[in-house]
């Protein structure tokens, strides 16, 4: 029987609960040939219906927010639509960037949905590494370790922004550079390493904020173990 995932928190009427990599969280078009999806896990752990409130790549791990009623859901879904939820997310880049920096850049929907709309994504470097493998002219290759706090939610949104600035997501074989991609791999990092790190909202029935964080683990970590970063307190 497939793993029950990770609870971050729970209550009467909602949960957060922690994703692991490499598994989707519904089926979809993208789907194709997959029979594990967190949804249906999830429905099975709580044994209760579930209202997944926002969505996360199947390659992305970390903080997954589900309601377990319609009132429920429909509150959070009005939070994320007046921007009230704070995603913050962890993400390795090659480059060194600069310590802070925004960018604006519209997104269209994905496949079959052609129209860009605004995109807006805020950065800040938590650390900076390199590797003992030659790039661009220089003995090393260098990587930062990134809080990424999007905006807006467009589809695959901080790892398109990413390569539109060209420090590439490591891990990322749709928008991420190849070599660099190769790098961490032939160090036993073989997942993306993109990780929904925090996630902060009002409470949908008494208004207190909640702060959830889901610790980086298995590939995310060990990528942070090559290069000895620590997090900073949550």
């Amino acid at each position: 029987m497939p793993s029950a995932l990770p609870v971050l928190y729970e209550d009467g009427c909602l949960a957060v609960v922690d994703k692991p990599a490499g598994l989707m969280v519904h089926d979809s078009v993208l789907a194709a040939h997959e029979t594990d999806f967190a949804a249906d896990r999830l429905r099975a752990q709580f044994g209760r219906p579930i209202f997944l409130v926002h969505r996360l790549d199947r390659a992305t791990s970390g903080c997954l927010l589900l309601a377990f009623d319609r009132d429920t859901a429909s509150a959070l879904g009005r939070a994320v639509m007046a921007q009230q939820l704070d995603k913050r997310y962890l993400a390795v880049c090659r480059g060194w960037p600069e310590e802070a920096f925004t960018i604006d850049h519209p997104l269209d929907g994905g496949p079959g949905k052609p129209q860009k709309k605004p995109a807006t994504t805020h950065f800040r470097r938590l650390a900076t590494g390199e590797l003992a493998e030659p790039s661009s002219g220089f003995q090393t290759s260098r990587y930062a370790l990134l809080e990424c706090t999007p905006v807006s939610g467009r589809f695959r949104q901080i790892r398109r922004h990413l390569k539109h600035a060209s420090h590439h997501l490591i891990g990322d074989t749709s928008h991420g550079d190849g070599r660099h991609n190769r790098t961490f791999r032939m160090r036993g990092v073989h997942r993306m390493l993109l990780h929904a790190w925090m996630l902060g909202f009002p409470h949908p029935h008494d208004g207190r904020l909640l702060q959830v964080a889901a610790a980086p683990a298995d590939g995310f970590a060990a990528a942070m173990d090559l290069f000895g970063w620590t997090l900073p307190p949550t």
